[in-house]
């Protein structure tokens, strides 16, 4: 008998930039869509006072550490450094 295919879960590493202020929030997690209406229902203390935000970035992943350490490299000046390279036609449009 075959076996059932386990479902593929992806873990997110996201980046959102508040219209309000034009800040950026970087997160991780398993549930993309809670997550962004989390931030987007102002549950999240670190930017519940910087609402209402768009998605720039996104990374999936199917490892829980690296998405984690993904998060902490976007995080620091080297990963701030790759994003804003990343994300330059984003900016100058």
């Amino acid at each position: 008998m075959p076996r059932k295919a386990k479902p593929i879960m992806f873990f997110w590493v996201y980046v959102l930039e508040s219209i309000k202020d034009g800040d950026t929030y970087t997160g991780y997690t398993e549930n993309l869509n809670r997550r962004l209406e989390e931030h987007k229902r102002g549950y999240n203390f670190s930017t519940k006072f910087r609402r209402p935000f768009k998605t720039i970035y996104l990374e999936a992943s199917l490892n829980q550490e690296y998405a984690k350490q993904r998060e902490c490299y976007l995080k620091s000046t080297a990963g701030r450094r790759y994003l804003a390279q990343r994300l330059r036609r984003y900016r100058s449009s």
